[in-house]
């Protein structure tokens, strides 16, 4: 098991079961009342099912973080996959398993653990899923300490999004970075990471690059990488 300190993330310590509920509601909404959300969340899978298709379709898949549940559907499409699902608050966890489908539900297995610090041996998956997360994590340093954790606990391949540069809405976004730290409102959860950075921390963690699929080429800051480790 790992013994590694976990990354403390401020964000994550809002999920509490309001709080889980409010999240999963809020993507309900928008997914069922907004084409934009409709057609976000579709191209979402469809980038999932690319990412593990490039990863070989993986047959043990660890979710973390899991959220809501939203990819669930999505990894149980291979009916022979196991899927581990995990976060950091059991009450998102609650929130998950009520919110899909019985025999959605019964192909998962969840449990409470940090992307930092996960509470598996090494060698223990054929995959981690990783979406939404390291875009909530300015630090290089706390990026560096979970891909390392990443290396230790899949056997195989990781596939992760997060924001990068080089696109329409990175060049907005520091527009509106640079305005809100003119008026004193410095404080923000979510960053855009220079893809020559993020690129150069994969393979210091042991990782190469088996492919990338951004959600709207040029335009989204949304980037899925998919990567295997290295052989030595």
């Amino acid at each position: 098991m790992s013994k590694t300190p976990p990354v403390e993330l401020g964000f994550s310590r809002q999920y509490d079961r309001g709080h889980s509920e409010q999240y999963l509601e809020r993507h309900q909404e928008g997914w069922g009342r907004r084409l934009s959300r409709r057609l976000s969340l579709w191209r979402d899978e469809q980038v999932a099912r690319h990412a593990l298709s490039l990863a070989d379709d993986p047959g043990l898949v660890l979710d973390l973080p899991c959220g809501a549940g939203r990819f669930w559907p999505v990894l149980a499409e291979e009916p022979n996959r196991m899927i581990l699902a995990a976060a950091t608050s059991a009450d998102m966890l609650a929130v998950a398993r009520a919110s899909q489908s019985a025999d959605v539900v019964a192909r998962v297995e969840s449990f409470v653990t940090s992307a930092s610090a996960i509470d598996l041996g090494a060698n223990a998956v054929d995959c981690i899923f990783c979406i939404r997360l390291l875009h909530h994590i300015q630090s290089a340093e706390s990026r560096r300490v979970i891909l390392r954790e990443f290396h230790r606990v899949t056997r195989d391949t990781v596939i992760l999004s997060l924001w990068v540069d080089g696109n329409y809405k990175a060049w907005k976004r520091r527009r509106l970075e640079r305005q809100r730290a003119e008026e004193g409102r410095i404080e923000q959860n979510r960053f855009v990471v220079p893809r020559a950075d993020i690129e150069s921390e994969f393979h210091q963690a042991g990782f190469r690059i088996l492919g990338h699929k951004d959600f709207l080429p040029g335009y989204a800051m949304w980037r899925t990488y998919i990567l295997r480790k290295k052989e030595y």
